[in-house]
């Protein structure tokens, strides 16, 4: 299976018909139409027919192929596809939401309720945040992925390799920097989101 199938999202609009729905969710849920006709007791092809708008079902019937997920009938025609957002991101849906040589790309950018920001942070050789310290609400956290960072918080100061974190409350004053001669490359969370 290539990685394009796995990311797909389903197609679906409030006023589509049943087949169209139930092909929506079961993709949804990662099965198979071999696998819900499987945990719903019926033929591969009763679920083939009804997703293609071949055959209507009782109700039933869907309530049958339902439990196979298992998914409620009220569920299955209130479920809104639209308020379901986008899940998987290619490096090219990760805009840079950085201003100056440090890049930093945010994860999820299309999604407008998020409760974190996640980034993808390049800080070239002898970059920095600048010379103030920054200071903000919520909690931060990060991993080197390779190369060397120099993070101050408060009177603390560490210089973190490849594998090393940190995690501390916002409002502490901090700076991270680069001294080294590679790129510094981090991937960091904080909430709530700040970009």
């Amino acid at each position: 299976m290539s990685m394009d199938s796995v990311i797909q999202r389903p197609e679906v609009q409030d006023g589509d018909d049943v087949g169209v729905r139930l092909k929506a969710v079961r993709k949804m849920h990662g099965l198979s139409q071999r696998e819900l006709a499987k945990r719903a007791g019926v033929t591969n092809a009763t679920i083939s027919l009804i997703e293609q708008g071949r055959v209507s079902p009782s109700v039933g019937s869907l309530k049958k192929v339902l439990d196979g997920i298992p998914m409620s009938l009220a569920d299955f025609f209130t479920l809104r596809f639209d308020d379901n957002p986008q899940v998987f991101f290619r490096a090219e849906e990760m805009p840079n939401v950085g201003t100056g040589p440090i890049q930093y790309r945010l994860l999820g950018v299309t999604n407008s309720k998020r409760k974190m920001s996640i980034l993808y942070e390049v800080y070239p050789p002898g970059q920095d945040t600048g010379p103030d310290l920054l200071s903000h609400e919520g909690e931060e956290g990060g991993i080197v992925v390779a190369g060397e960072l120099e993070v101050t918080v408060g009177g603390e100061v560490a210089l973190l390799g490849p594998g090393d974190g940190y995690y501390f409350n916002s409002r502490r004053p901090h700076r991270f920097r680069n001294p080294g001669e590679s790129d510094c490359i981090l991937v960091s969370a904080n909430s709530p989101p700040s970009v």
